[in-house]
């Protein structure tokens, strides 16, 4: 299996490319290859799919492409090449290894190409890279504006890689060659100055000097015709040599320009400071009488004239045993291409954000012939930032300046810096900064000169101001982590015991400065067995102690990092940690920080500022495992206060959700006599918002719930739990048991009958749709005497129906309808329409039941009659389904299939999967037509892959 994007949207298989249809799907194919392994949000795909407003069913759209998608991958067993298609809550993710992808094998290639130190070598390496592109990168796709950015940055990429095969060509004397390769990019390519450079000299070098001028001069034309300016600097270079230069024989190089050598005012050269005119070489003679030299795959530009040229090396060793992190390399030198690029590093303390750009400075040492200057800012260090005139100083001197002529001044000496490295192919390495300003003050002045920052912020101001292209760094894939541990500790030590490796490993959080403690603690100890240090660690309460080592450890760096932070924000994070589940959006950050949502935001953008927080999706944040356990260690006191905070915040939001997904029905309970109310709590414009938080909270609702009745609030807990009640309605078979013992658990704690009550009725309907049918009955047999006993008439009617659907069930129908009967009776007493809509509901179903279809479509009928037309969508589609079955079983099959038709219908644009099925099975008992079978089993398989 192969994923293409260098050419058409395409999955290759050994039986042929998968039929992936209509171009949306491959546009959806092709945002989750470029972010492959990452989740992709739902708001990203619909940028991708769309120009303008995306119509109101994008989200089903893309739904159903991402279904369409997955059968098809599923087909290919792409599960045997460790290929899948995952949903991550409103995100997916497709997750493959990098060498079924064109575009990553393309840019290993490059790397591999650009560490040859063999032009001939290269030249296999980079004509191996162009072979895998069959035509403009994601053709065939609907190309929305982030993929036309994605296409536009792949084809820089290709053309890039064009001009530098053509230097290797040039690089062996190869200079047709590199003409022929260059004249057919350059038809394509008119206005790209840089390829027409190379173009020029390629021809030149070639013997065909007048077809390089005439190339200069076709080239200007154009820019002045059709963009109204002058060449630049390259076009001018070239023509200005091949001017000054003798031609030479074919496939000769040119002779080298005077302008290539050092001038004779410079340092060493005898002459006086500043002094022009051609220098003298060995025989007496000007340059322009040398023999020529081959220009070299990545040629410099001449030195300054205020200095003598002379490679500097400030980079740090290697760092040893680095491991993974091929995505991200790559990624920097996607980045470094291009004029004057700022690569900006960025991740939280501890990552690896150095080692990741010290190796890659290390691995590219032929891009940088003037060389590579390194600076630590410091900028999350006890030591405190150096002095901006002190790193100024030591690059000036590494550069050639006499420590009398370093200015004085930062302005000045920043300003000599951009001078001297104006014509330069340079690397700047700035290792740790704090803040835009210091970056900005210490960036080169070429063109051709990289510069590469690590930081634990963001440095949105660096983006804004110098279009700096980030490359975040996140923590480590397990299988990674282990092979760092291995690094340390040798192989034999890890084989020994991989599944303890790999704890290890899940245990630091794949960070790989928790990882280094941990083996440096190992290696120490060669006794110890890694199974006995992951049970140290996987006690929670001294996992930042053990994962410190001296001055060194995930403790220490996080403290580091905290002090730069605004009292607000560290306010927040030491309240996050007590948060007992694993995501946060601003109303929670808000209960748990006792503020409001607009302040709990702002904390939390500084802190994702400073990556101790991860914004996983609009409005969605998380925490690292370690920062979640230093966060608590901060402000150990206000665990409980906050613990309450954010219960609270559950409940009233909970509240607001089930109120709009169900208007009308009758509140669960009063709330706690202790009850906070939030400062704020989240509005849902419609049912569907309001269940999509039900379903996304439904893991956090979980947890907060168990610490809840972990911590003795089990008045919280059940109505955490109960207040779920629409989305367990709305997908019963999605093993909510487990849950509700919980709550029930909680009531009984309690000693309250209402809670308990509410429990079982509900538990017991859940058992009864997972086939569980005694054990529904042994609970609910106790719930309406307890609705009874806590003057609950409501509660009690729903105790009755859910016990009389048991009973029909169990074959005692009699007392099933009677149940249902007395449950009538309850609700029109109370006058409560939303209930007794309800209780005929299945009443009505019972008398179907018991073969009474008059009587069944009777109930149906003064159900609907009840509701208003935007009643619940699943209540409403029941309901029809019952009125159509009614209408056959009475002869009238036209309108029977027409009312079972619509309630499908309603059933499908709601998403309520199960109750399409119901009606489409009563359709397909008397109807064989081809639609209804379709839908039927489309919505069968929505009901499987939800599940």
């Amino acid at each position: 299996m192969e994923f293409r994007l260098l050419g058409t949207v395409s999955v290759e298989t050994l039986t042929g490319p998968l039929p992936l249809g209509p171009a949306k799907r491959r546009s959806l194919l092709a945002a989750l290859l470029l972010s492959a392994n990452t989740p992709v949000s739902l708001g990203r795909l619909t940028e991708c799919l769309w120009d303008d407003e995306p119509p109101s069913q994008a989200r089903g759209v893309i739904q159903g492409h991402v279904s369409r998608l997955r059968a098809l991958l599923a087909g290919a067993d792409a599960e045997a090449y460790g290929v899948e298609l995952a949903t991550l809550g409103d995100a997916y993710a497709l997750r493959a290894p990098e060498t079924l992808l064109d575009s990553q094998r393309f840019e290993e290639l490059l790397m591999l190409a650009r560490e040859q130190r063999g032009p001939a070598d290269a030249v296999l390496m980079f004509k191996e890279a162009l072979s895998l592109w069959q035509g403009p990168a994601l053709s065939g796709a609907f190309a929305g504006p982030p993929l036309r950015v994605a296409a536009h940055s792949l084809e820089e990429s290709r053309l890039a890689t064009v001009e530098q095969l053509s230097r290797a060509y040039g690089a062996l004397g190869e200079h047709h060659r590199a003409a022929a390769l260059l004249t057919a990019e350059t038809a394509a390519h008119p206005l790209r100055e840089s390829l027409a450079a190379e173009l020029m000299l390629a021809l030149y070098r070639a013997g065909r000097q007048s077809e390089a001028l005439d190339r200069f001069h076709r080239t200007r034309r154009l820019l002045a015709d059709e963009l109204g300016i002058d060449p630049g600097h390259e076009l001018a270079d070239a023509y200005a040599l091949i001017l000054r230069g003798a031609p030479g024989p074919p496939g000769a190089a040119p002779p080298k320009s005077a302008e290539a050598s050092p001038a004779a005012g410079s340092p060493g050269s005898g002459g006086s400071p500043g002094a022009e005119g051609p220098s003298r070489v060995a025989g007496g003679g000007t340059d322009a009488a040398a023999p020529a030299q081959p220009r070299p795959p990545f040629p410099a530009a001449p030195p300054s004239p205020a200095v003598e040229p002379h490679p500097v090396d400030l980079l740090p060793r290697a760092p040893r045993g680095f491991h993974g992190r091929a995505a991200e390399l790559a990624a920097l030198s996607r980045s470094a291409a291009g004029e004057a690029p700022v690569c900006l590093v960025t991740g939280p303390a501890g990552v690896g954000k150095t080692a990741l750009a010290l190796q890659w400075a290390h691995r590219n040492p032929a891009l940088f012939p003037d060389g590579r200057l390194f600076a630590d800012l410091r900028g999350f260090s006890a030591a405190g930032e150096p002095a901006l005139i002190d790193v100024l100083r030591e690059f000036l001197l590494a550069l050639g300046v006499s420590p009398r002529r370093v200015p004085e001044s930062v302005p000045a000496a920043a300003a000599l810096f951009r001078s001297l490295t104006a014509r330069r192919r340079l690397l700047v390495v700035l290792d740790n900064a704090r803040d835009s300003a210091t970056v900005r003050t210490l960036l080169p002045g070429g063109a051709d000169c990289v510069t590469l920052v690590t930081s634990r912020h963001r440095l949105e101001g660096l983006i804004a101001s110098d279009a700096a292209r980030p490359v975040p760094l996140d923590t480590l894939e397990t299988d990674d982590g282990t092979a760092l541990l291995a690094g340390v500790l040798g192989e034999e030590r890890v084989l020994a015991e991989p599944v303890a490796a790999r704890r290890l490993s899940e245990l630091c959080g794949g960070l790989p400065l928790a990882l280094r403690v941990t083996a440096a603690r190992l290696a120490g100890r060669p006794r110890w067995t890694l199974a006995a240090l992951a049970g140290e660690l996987a006690d929670e309460r001294g996992r930042l102690a053990y994962l410190d080592v001296d001055d060194t450890g995930v403790a220490a760096a996080l403290r580091l990092t905290v002090q730069h932070l605004a009292p607000g924000a560290v306010h927040q994070l030491a309240r996050l940690g007590h948060h007992p589940g694993g995501h946060y959006d601003p109303y929670a950050a808000a209960a748990l920080a006792g503020t409001d949502p607009v302040t709990a935001r702002a904390a939390l953008e500084q802190l994702a500022a400073a990556h101790l927080v991860t914004e996983t999706a609009p409005g969605r944040w998380v925490l690292h495992d370690l920062v979640r356990l230093y966060a608590r260690s901060l402000d150990p006191a206000s665990a409980r206060e906050a613990l309450i905070g954010v219960l609270d915040h559950c409940i009233a939001t909970a509240l607001a959700a089930a109120d709009t997904a169900e208007p009308g029905g009758e509140p669960c309970f009063v709330l706690p006599e202790d009850f906070r109310r939030p400062s704020a709590v989240q509005d849902f414009a419609d049912r569907a918002e309001a269940m999509r938080w039900l379903a996304t909270e439904r893991e956090d609702l979980a947890l907060t719930a168990l610490a809840a009745r972990e911590a003795g609030l089990d008045d919280r807990a059940w109505r955490i739990i109960l207040l779920q009640w629409p989305q367990m309605v709305w997908r019963v078979r999605d093993s909510w048991s487990p849950l509700l013992e919980l709550a029930l658990e909680s009531a009984r704690a309690e000693k309250d009958a209402y809670a308990e009550s509410r429990v079982l009725t509900l538990l017991g309907w859940v058992l009864t749709e997972e086939g569980r049918t005694a054990e529904a009955a042994a609970l609910l047999e106790r719930s309406p005497v307890l609705a009874r006993e806590a003057g609950d008439p409501l509660g009690e009617a729903t105790a009755l129906v859910n016990l009389a659907v048991v009973q029909a069930e169990l074959g005692e129908l009699p007392t099933a309808l009677e149940n249902c009967a007395r449950a009538v009776e309850l609700t029109r007493r109370e006058g409560d329409r939303h209930t007794e809509m309800l209780t005929l509901q299945h009443l009505a179903r019972m008398h179907l039941t018991a073969h009474r279809p008059q009587e069944a479509l009777d109930c149906a009928r003064t159900a609907l009659d009840l509701g208003p037309e935007h009643e619940e969508a699943a209540r409403r589609s029941l309901l029809l389904a019952v009125c159509g079955e009614a209408q056959l079983a009475l002869g009238d099959e036209e309108d029977g299939v027409r009312l079972l038709d619509r309630a499908a219908q309603e059933a499908e644009r709601a998403g309520y999967d199960e109750g399409a099925v119901r009606a489409l099975e009563a359709l397909l008992r008397v109807s064989s037509r081809t639609e209804f079978r379709r839908r039927h089993d489309e919505a069968l398989r929505r009901l499987a892959e939800e599940s």
